[in-house]
């Protein structure tokens, strides 16, 4: 997993091997959403739209958006509302403005309920026209109406001015009625510059007359995020995060997986690969403590991403292989030959394993399983033995944990003579275990777990 590219399988066998931790999750991620939502208070909003008559190109009015949401006019707002311990700059967090199509500018308030949303959008909008108009009166209304009245007089000379000049105008084409109608033609021509800016003057002038379209209306729900979204976004959070988490420490996992890194990892060779029914181990599985139970219970007992357990053959291909493994240990050892059957604690596959290797086994070579702490491994000493035998599952221990254990092994006088790896399979006709060969070792053959000091 952790060199391979995430796929949708991938993240489907996790989902499904995971669903019930998932589940778990997923509620309380709902439960911290609905705490959320009783800790926030429900929020209304509402909006008032002002209209700007004239013509206003797009900087213009968002000018006024900023105006509207400027400190001045929150202050005012503040001010007439007369909320206990609400200033401008309180509702500068409540208060939103924007430019729309048509010249309009939406007002927005946000409060507490629906009513105060209403009163606050319309009492900020209507301090916002008052202000505008006010600004626009006391920049250009004495001035604008100065020079208005200056550019009438000026049209009123200039038609008095071409009217004489036409009456005295020689008809014919001498010399002083040329210059006559060039003085003409530039009067008319500062008559029409004086028309247009009267003109600009003017509009200019009623941009200043905004208008509120009517009051806000009165909002009939909650403003997001509601306690059914914080319900739904806590919930969809901790799965996305538990998703997340899992496929990032599977990413990391340099948990050694086949025979050949598992025996690499603990310094020996490989003596041969056994079975076993997945059933079994499933069914011996005693959990101790209360990890255990609750591991069970949420379905984390065991790794997610692990391959699926293959279908087994029949009990004599199963049997086969243990002889092999037998038949392989009085190859390399001499007689009498006396093995110590290293299992980590915990690892209820490698243990049904040693036990139907001891079985097989019989008295040669006689094999005596000791169970070992993996966190502080400790290996009972020598006592004129041939070796150490380390019988592992596939996928269960991590390189620093499979080189403590062949260390252990060393510090007890234990020669590691290889490592035997067994795998989960599936057995198609459900059966529930194995049946013992005839020959099985007496239970005296098999010790239990070595807890002590770490090597």
């Amino acid at each position: 997993m952790s060199d391979d590219t995430i796929r949708l399988a991938t993240i489907g066998r996790m989902l499904r091997r995971r669903r019930r931790l998932l589940a778990v999750l997923t509620v309380l991620g709902a439960l911290v959403g609905l705490g959320v939502s009783l800790v926030v208070p429900p929020r209304y909003t509402t909006s008032a739209s002002v209209l700007l008559p004239g013509q206003w190109e797009q900087r213009e009015l968002l000018t006024q958006a900023e105006i509207a949401t400027s400190s001045e006019v929150l202050d005012r707002a503040a001010a007439a509302l007369r909320w206990d311990g609400v200033g401008g700059t309180d509702l500068r967090d409540r208060v939103g403005a924007a430019a729309t199509d048509g010249n309009i500018i939406r007002i927005s308030g946000t409060a507490d309920s629906p009513g105060r949303a209403q009163r606050l959008s319309d009492e900020v909008a209507q301090q916002f026209v008052s202000f505008a108009a006010r600004i626009a009166g006391e920049g250009t209304g004495s001035v604008a109406a100065t020079e208005a009245e200056a550019l009438r007089q000026q049209v009123v000379r200039t038609n008095r001015r071409i009217s004489e000049l036409a009456d005295a105008a020689d008809p014919g084409r001498t010399v002083e009625s040329v210059q006559a109608r060039t003085e003409l033609a530039k009067l008319r021509t500062a008559l029409a510059e004086a028309v247009n800016k009267l003109e600009q003057a003017d509009g200019t002038t009623g941009k200043a007359g905004l208008v509120v379209m009517g009051p806000a209306a009165r909002p009939t729900g909650e403003a997001p995020p509601t306690r059914v979204q914080l319900v739904a976004g806590g919930a969809l959070l901790f799965l996305l995060l538990a998703v997340v988490g899992h496929l990032v420490a599977a990413r990391r996992n340099r948990r050694p997986r086949t025979g050949q890194e598992i025996a690499r990892a603990a310094g020996s060779a490989l003596l041969g690969a056994v079975d076993v029914p997945v059933d079994e181990s499933a069914a011996r599985r005693d959990g101790r403590g209360p990890g255990g139970r609750t591991g069970r219970l949420l379905g984390v007992d065991a790794p997610w991403d692990a391959p699926e357990p293959r279908v087994s053959g029949d009990e004599a291909g199963r049997r086969i292989r243990y002889r092999r493994v037998c038949a392989r240990l009085r190859d390399l050892l001499p007689a009498p030959r006396r093995l110590l059957v290293v299992v980590p604690d915990g690892d209820e596959t490698a243990r049904l394993a040693a036990a139907r290797l001891v079985a097989e086994a019989g008295s040669d070579p006689l094999l005596r399983v000791a169970e070992v702490a993996v966190d502080r491994p400790t290996v009972p000493d020598d006592a004129g033995g041939s070796g150490a035998l380390l019988v592992l599952g596939t996928g269960g221990r991590t390189a620093g944990e499979l080189a403590g254990l062949a260390e252990a092994c060393a510090e007890a006088g234990h020669e590691l003579v290889g490592v035997v790896v067994a795998a989960p399979v599936l057995d198609p006709r459900g059966r529930t275990a194995d049946r013992a060969p005839r020959h099985a070792a007496p239970e005296a053959a098999v010790a239990g777990p070595a807890r002590g000091g770490s090597v």
